[in-house]
């Protein structure tokens, strides 16, 4: 008798923790169901291209606290739903969508001077030379108004025009030169400047700085001890390229040799690799290429991808956005195997049409002092340098370990 008694004291405890749970769950639902969720926006809701903007950007208040402020993907052209997850003031989980209209306002650039020449007789697409490209449209429209003949010297006025998809547009005034084959042995030979590596040394070298020079087969057979002894602290070495867009890999004839006596010498090694690549799957099938290439060698620096196609970019239909992108592909691809990656190019190049990147800069810029504003860690200062153990010119490079 007892004995059922328990049973049913047990049975009836356990329809209270029953309904005490259904009634916390029923509480709780009416908790988020009607949670108060208050957000301002900002009147403008739109991002430009390929800008970095956060969740936070667009909201001028709210009751609450967003919980993770994440970065909004700005890499195509549209409208976006924004989703803030937060906690409001009382302490409940509530979500709140807005939209976003991504466009683009860049309009495309013309690479092109108040004047351009050409020789007599050479029937050249004109249109695709000059290059002309945009920072989201892979393909704009370029053309150019007014009329010329390659086959009579002259001077031609024209106008080059761009548009993109969405509707910015450029146009650059210039006079088209045509001119006389230059005639043979006529050209007067002009004494080739020097920038002497000890005096760069002299100039440059400080607590946070070291001075080095980047070498190919360009510059022969090199004397490693007196580079040593001149001062040379590092040294970008050339591993190889393609034969042209899609053309066949090959090493530098003098890679090996460098690499080998610059690592016995006791000076650090970087690598650069000349690229034709045109698509994200060229760039990773390059850095793939360079990865297999270097597997027996210590590399200290960094390893740069070197893009300089520019009398073709025309014919690659790739926007700047997507050049950037491909730049991307092949350095992350050296990334994932262990290694840093750099992108190498010159100023106006940098200023005009590479987008911003999240791997570190070689700038090229011949000068004593550069007015680049952007950010690098190499500086490539001149290509006419000259220093202990090499015969005729090479580029001379300062790495500064701070920036």
């Amino acid at each position: 008798m007892n004995l059922n008694k328990k049973k049913k004291i047990v049975i009836f405890g356990i329809g209270i923790l029953v309904l005490f749970v259904a009634d916390f769950k029923m509480i709780q639902y009416f908790r988020i169901k009607f949670a108060k969720i208050e957000v301002v926006l900002v009147e403008n809701l739109t991002a430009e291209f390929a800008s970095e903007k956060k969740v936070s950007d667009y909201i001028v208040s709210m009751n609450g606290k967003i919980k993770k402020d994440y970065k909004i993907d700005t890499s195509s052209l549209g409208t976006k739903e924004i989703k803030v997850d937060f906690k409001n003031e009382d302490g409940i989980d509530v979500s709140y969508i807005y939209q976003i209209e991504v466009k683009d306002s860049v309009a495309p650039v013309i690479w092109l001077g108040s004047s351009y020449t050409i020789t007599q007789g050479k029937d050249i697409n004109l249109v695709s030379k000059i290059l002309c490209g945009d920072n989201e449209d892979a393909k704009p429209n370029c053309y150019i108004e007014g009329e010329y003949d390659y086959n009579t010297v002259g001077t031609y006025p024209l106008i080059y025009k761009a548009e993109d998809k969405s509707g910015n547009k450029s146009e650059q005034k210039f006079n088209l030169n045509v001119v006389e084959p230059p005639k043979k042995n006529n050209n007067v030979q002009k004494e080739p400047t020097k920038t002497l590596f000890n005096e760069v040394l002299k100039n440059y070298k400080t607590e946070n700085t070291r001075v080095g020079i980047d070498v190919s087969k360009w510059q022969g057979d090199i004397d490693f001890a007196s580079l040593k002894k001149a001062g040379v602290e590092f040294m970008m070495i050339r591993l190889g390229g393609t034969r042209g867009t899609n053309g066949e890999y090959f090493v530098d004839e003098k890679f090996e040799q460098n690499i080998k006596q610059a690592t016995e010498h006791g000076i650090d090694v970087g690598i650069y690799f000349y690229s034709y690549a045109n698509s994200n799957e060229h760039a990773k099938k390059d850095a793939l290429w360079v990865i297999e290439q270097l597997k027996e060698y210590k590399i200290t620096l960094p390893i740069a991808f070197d893009w300089e196609n520019w009398d073709s970019f025309n014919d690659y239909n790739l926007s700047f956005f997507g050049l950037t992108d491909m730049a991307h592909t092949f350095l992350d691809t050296l990334k994932e195997a262990g290694y840093e990656g750099l992108l190498y190019s010159s100023k106006n190049f940098l200023e005009k049409i590479w987008m911003p990147t999240r791997y570190d800069t070689w700038l090229a810029h011949y000068t004593s002092k550069t007015n680049y504003q952007g950010e690098y860690t190499f500086w490539q200062l001149c290509s006419d340098g000259e220093v202990e153990g090499i015969k005729g010119a090479v580029d001379i490079d300062i790495l500064y370990l701070n920036k």
